[in-house]
């Protein structure tokens, strides 16, 4: 498993609407796209453990 600080590369592909819709988003919040996308993957799993919705899975 990857450490909490270590960066992994993803491959992502998504619809060419999409790429200038998060562009557009990215440069209104002063970020790059790949911050923005890293930004909302963020807050989405940090809204999900808020909810209670996440369970992490116990390593043995």
């Amino acid at each position: 498993m990857a450490s909490p600080n270590e960066k992994k590369q993803l491959l992502l592909r998504i619809s060419g609407g999409l790429y200038n819709e998060l562009a557009a988003w990215a440069e209104d919040d002063f970020r790059s796209v790949n911050g923005q996308i890293e930004y909302l993957l963020t807050q989405c799993v940090r809204e999900r453990k808020r909810s209670g919705r996440y369970t992490p899975k116990q390593e043995e």
